[in-house]
């Protein structure tokens, strides 16, 4: 597959970038920067003609060839560096150079190899007769040309950037079309006087809308204010019952507390049973498999005769049958009709704007030949709305379609495939990666991005950063509806993403078929969920020894067998598992890009060794982190629950780091020009504890964006706030268990660009006394501020009006028990969209209560909405 040729490039870049200081490659340079033209005039090729024609045989001999030439490149690579460690320890000297050299044999092969892909491709889309003789002839001008008439004759697909963001999928995910007297039943099931406690089983084929109709109805407003309590939890084929249990546990889009965390699975079946008895709850469990399940959790949902509701989805119909023991009616989902199988198209792929005639036969015409299933109209609107909206291209997609719906059981998948082979070819290996994890897994954008930038999957254009790529990509993917977006950022971006099971299974198939994940004869990509599995992968030590990724999902698997094995991994992910020792093992592959490990010890000695480390994730508390660290200079990201700094008599120049959290903040390290040395940050996270005159100047850090400063209220370091210099383009700014001074609110006001403010555990103070109020002054105003978090303060008295936060969209206050009312001019603002209140006392409410009802009553303004939990 072409897609892994950006890998290839990806490397030998790294190898020729006259900025690298590290590879000394001398008499094979020439060679070296000839695979790299080669590589990259193939991928031009590929690209333009994204591989509609081209056989599945060719398709294998460019992966093949891809392949055998990063294994190769990159065993010299970690030899080289291995023995240079060796030396460099054994003779006590430090070098920053290594020799890096090849067999001639070996450049030579691959060279030949490139070219005889190239000689095929060019013959198979120009129709020339390339003979081998002049294989490795091929001129920059026939490059272009190929590639020009390539796009002329191929479906051409509107440049992915350039795209109006007017038809966005995502903004449909949870439209419903055809099924109004589907909704109204459901709700009257869900909230007629039967108190007995009643199982709706909600039944389908797959991708039939069995989900979204569930998610509808429990997101739904009357739904909301009916039940005094709401669960959800995906079950899936292979239920985890302590994630399922604490699924149920969590509040809406709200973490699991550490608490709940602890518990093993009898107390948290204990605590679910507790929760909701004698409260009037509803119970979605999406995708049920088995009746093994429900016979497991079954005991734990009380029939308060209240009215509580269990809505299960199923696609197993002796499931249903099983769950309601006969005594209650399935809700059989039906396919959709011809007309709302085009409404719902033209919805995805026009949104408000009228479709224009010539459209609509066709449009009408694909849409009836995915037969009525919700989900393949998603995915072939998804693409609809990426390409070229001309009548060549549809004709062309509607014949595809066609011919794709072959049998039953066949249709779905055919027509997920289509959407697939469409797809650009740098977006390809990133759905791919998608396979690498557990079924219902809700996957961190940030992760995403890292791991695919570790892998070389993005490619930067100049003008944006490897990490504004990835995000492209991912914005790329939620609108072809084959990323789900899970869950949003308080500024309502997209934070995590999950795949729908249906495209899993398409992510996986697919990754076998171009031995992308873990198959019978390629193990380039692992993921281990249990003790088999990693039995089984560590059976082919020499499969594993080539693998680029290692994904581990499981705490109680021992991973030390495998670490030995991994030579050339540029991934590893073990942050499921707590280990009190760091692996010294892992500072052998010095390939790995990006690690994820919850280890309760410190960094060790001889961490640098570790030189193209990206991204490196410790959630636990690390008590020390050895100076060595900060002289890894290709870091881009550093996240640490919390951890000292060791300082040594080094230089920062960290000149690549975007995010660094958190730091303790010493004399010592602020001495050592911590802050100098990472002039690109954006994200930080600063801790103090001690010192509160110690100044931090953060000023002229023009990039940072996200700020997050942290305390304990009990120590002086918790006053620190009126020594910090803030930079002018903080966006999001979290204030904890900090004291809070009125002179940093009216320095907060002057920030242009901050959206949102998060203020938790913290004590407000006017000159040296607890102050129990923030009164807004006149002219302090929060002007680009979006969201405001209150959590768990000293507030007593809160006096502001509409002018102190002129765009205010949503007001989160929690466990504020002092708070006496919110200020009843908030709900003035032209903007304002949301409260949500947690926890709070009954006057603090009846202040919300009576913002909603001026609002309505005298303003008609039925827009706001008021959530208290």
């Amino acid at each position: 597959m072409a897609y892994n040729l950006q890998s290839l490039i990806t490397i030998l870049e790294g190898i020729l970038n006259p900025e690298e200081s590290l590879w000394i490659v001398n008499h094979n340079k020439p060679r070296l920067q000839s695979l790299l033209q080669k590589a990259e005039s193939l991928l031009q090729i590929l690209e333009k003609s994204s591989l509609t024609n081209i056989p599945s045989n060719l398709e294998s001999q460019i992966r093949d060839v891809s392949y055998k030439a990063e294994d190769i490149i990159e065993t010299r690579m970690v030899s080289s560096k291995l023995m240079q460690d060796r030396i460099s320890k054994f003779e006590q000297v430090v070098s920053n150079s290594v020799g890096l050299a090849f067999p001639t044999s070996d450049l030579q092969q691959l060279t030949e190899d490139l070219d005889l892909v190239m000689e095929q491709v060019l013959k198979l889309m120009q129709g020339r007769n390339t003979t081998s003789s002049n294989r490795a002839s091929f001129s920059h001008g026939e490059v272009q040309q190929a590639a020009q008439q390539l796009e002329s004759v191929n479906l051409v697909e509107v440049e992915e950037k350039k795209m109006s963001a007017g038809a966005s999928l995502s903004s449909s995910k949870n439209d419903l079309v055809g099924v109004d007297a589907d909704m109204l039943q459901l709700k009257d099931r869900l909230t007629n006087m039967q108190t007995k406690l009643e199982i709706i089983p909600i039944t389908g084929m797959g991708g039939i809308g069995k989900s979204t109709l569930a998610r509808n109805l429990y997101d739904d407003p009357l739904i909301i204010s009916h039940f005094d309590y709401r669960g959800w939890a995906a079950i899936s084929q292979l239920p985890n019952m302590q994630d399922i249990l604490l699924s149920l546990l969590r509040r809406p889009n709200k973490k699991i507390d550490a608490e709940l965390n602890a518990r093993n699975e009898n107390e948290l079946k204990d605590i679910l049973y507790k929760r909701l008895f004698g409260r009037r709850y509803m119970i979605v469990l999406d995708d049920i498999w088995s009746t093994m399940f429900w016979d497991k959790v079954r005991m734990y949902f009380p029939d308060n005769n209240d009215g509580s509701r269990i809505m299960i989805t199923t696609r197993e119909s002796h499931v249903a049958q099983y769950v309601a023991n006969s005594k209650s009616l399935h809700h059989d989902m039906q396919l959709l009709s011809k007309s709302s199988s085009w409404d719902l198209l033209r919805q995805i792929v026009f949104g408000e704007e009228d479709c224009p005639l010539d459209f609509q036969w066709i449009g009408t015409k694909i849409a009836s030949e995915c037969g009525g299933l919700p989900l393949a109209i998603h995915v072939i609107g998804g693409l609809l709305s990426k390409v070229k909206r001309s009548m060549d291209v549809w004709e062309h997609l509607s014949t595809d379609v066609k011919a794709s719906i072959v049998e039953s059981e066949e249709r779905f998948s055919n027509i997920l495939s289509l959407s697939y082979n469409h797809l650009p070819i740098y977006l390809k290996p990133c759905f791919l990666y998608m396979g690498a994890f557990p079924e219902d897994t809700e996957i961190k954008g940030s992760r995403l991005m890292s791991q695919w930038i570790a892998e070389g999957f993005v490619k930067s254009n100049g003008d944006k950063s490897l990490e504004e790529e990835a995000k492209d990509y991912l914005k790329l993917l939620v609108e072809r509806n084959l990323l789900l977006v899970t869950r949003k950022k308080s500024n309502g971006k997209a934070m995590s993403y999950s795949v729908h099971d249906l495209l899993r299974d398409l992510c996986i198939r697919k990754a076998n078929e171009e031995k992308f994940l873990h198959v019978k004869d390629s193990m380039r990509r692992v993921s281990v969920e249990s003790s088999y599995e990693m039995d089984d992968v560590c059976a082919s030590p020499q499969l594993m020894s080539l693998a680029r990724s290692f994904i581990c999902t499981s705490d109680k698997i021992n991973i030390s067998s495998v670490l030995c094995i991994l030579r050339l991994v540029r991934v590893l992910d073990v942050m499921g598992m707590l280990l009190e020792e760091f692996p010294e093992e892992i500072l052998q592959l010095v390939n790995l890009r990006y690690l994820a490990i919850n280890c309760s010890s410190g960094l060790p000695d001889g961490i640098s060794r570790l030189h193209n480390l990206h991204t490196l994730i410790c959630p636990h508390f690390v008590p020390y982190v050895t100076s060595e660290f900060w002289e890894m200079c290709e870091l881009r990201h550093i996240s640490f629950e919390r951890t000292i700094m060791t300082i040594g008599k080094i230089k920062f120049d960290l000149k690549k780091l975007q995010n660094l959290s958190t730091v303790w903040i010493t004399p010592k390290l602020i001495r050592s020009g911590c802050f100098e040395g990472i002039p690109n940050i954006i994200k930080l996270g600063i801790y103090y504890e001690d010192s509160p005159n110690i100044e931090v100047d953060l000023s002229h850090l023009h990039k940072l964006e996200i700020l997050h400063c942290e305390s304990e209220l009990d120590k002086d370091g918790s006053r620190f706030l009126h020594k910090l210099r803030f930079p002018s383009n903080i966006r999001k700014l979290t204030l904890r268990r900090c004291v809070v001074f009125r002179s940093l609110l009216a320095t907060l006001c002057t920030l242009p660009n901050l959206e949102v403010l998060r203020i938790v555990e913290c004590a407000f103070e006017r000159e040296g006394e607890a102050a129990e109020e923030w009164e807004a002054t006149k002219g302090g105003e929060f002007r680009s501020l979006l969201f405001l978090h209150l959590q768990s303060l000293n507030l007593v008295h809160w006096k502001a009006d509409e002018t102190n936060f002129p765009k205010l969209q949503r007001l989160f206050v929690a466990r504020c028990y002092k708070l006496e009312e919110i200020p009843s001019a908030i709900g003035d603002i032209p903007t304002f969209q949301e409260i949500c209140i947690l926890e709070c006392g009954a006057s603090t409410v009846a202040s919300a209560q009576q913002i909603l009802k001026v609002q309505q009553e005298e303003y008609g303004n039925f827009d706001l909405k008021l959530y208290i939990l």
